[in-house]
């Protein structure tokens, strides 16, 4: 993750401008995984697969304990078919939503497949 903390005194536009993604830009798909995977306690040793979904790169970890997608343009179709695995957990970056819209379903499409998924979001 990027540095985000300064003192009052240092916050400019042009530091705020760029502060829009939080994730350095030199971050895998697989660094990410392995963030979330030990932010919430999923052994690194877990399996781990990848699977297409609408042609999107998606890791499942140890069979839907932890489902995450970090590609652009993740759209409603991604979201219901990763809700529907019904997972403990799942992960998204939140500058990977393809629009408004599929923000604002984000939490009604969990809440309709999956009310009992803890999502992250980076």
């Amino acid at each position: 993750m990027r540095e985000v903390y300064y003192h009052p005194e240092q916050y400019t536009q042009t530091l705020l401008d760029g502060l829009t993604d939080n994730i350095k830009e030199d971050r895998t798909p697989l660094d990410l995984l392995f963030q979330v995977m030990l932010d919430l306690g999923v052994k690194p040793s877990a399996k781990i697969e990848e699977k297409d979904i609408a042609g999107k790169r998606v890791f499942v970890v140890n069979e839907n304990e932890l489902i995450a997608c970090f590609d652009n343009e993740i759209t409603d179709e991604v979201v219901k078919a990763i809700a529907k695995c019904k997972p403990l957990y799942a992960a998204f970056r939140d500058s990977s939503l393809a629009s408004d819209s599929v923000a604002a379903n984000f939490e009604q499409i969990f809440a309709t497949y999956s009310p009992n998924t803890k999502k992250e979001v980076l």
